[in-house]
């Protein structure tokens, strides 16, 4: 049963890098909700550091799904904890940049604890 739940939560956390990095290639303005005040969405050379980004994240999204069908849950444990630590670095940027608290802790620490949650739950399960 845990491990089930652990699965369906990994799962909607790749699906939601893998929309979020697609997001980010074909709509660079959604990058101000990251953040950072004053993200320079319009600009071409911020749009390729995006673009950069982007793959990088549907990539992440797509590890997740490949160790969803081909490993052990413990093997899918570690990589969460490991993956964690993305977006506990993503809201400590957005702290650092004097970006608005309630992204970092809401939108980017909250994610970072339910990805360590998952781990507990395959770890346990």
């Amino acid at each position: 049963m845990l491990i089930t739940i652990a699965n369906m939560l990994a799962g909607l956390i790749g699906a939601g890098i893998i929309l979020i990095g697609a997001r980010e290639l074909w709509a660079p303005q959604a990058a101000a909700g990251f953040g950072i005040p004053g993200t320079p969405t319009e600009d071409p050379n911020f749009q390729a550091w995006l673009a950069v980004k982007a793959v990088r994240d549907i990539a992440s999204g797509v590890f997740i799904f490949i160790l969803l069908v081909g490993a052990t849950p413990h093997l899918l444990g570690w990589f969460m904890l490991a993956a964690a630590g993305m977006p506990a670095g993503d809201a400590l940027i957005v702290l650092r940049s004097k970006g608005p608290r309630a992204t970092a802790y809401g939108v980017h620490g909250a994610t970072a604890v339910v990805m360590l949650a998952i781990s507990v739950l395959l770890f346990v399960g």
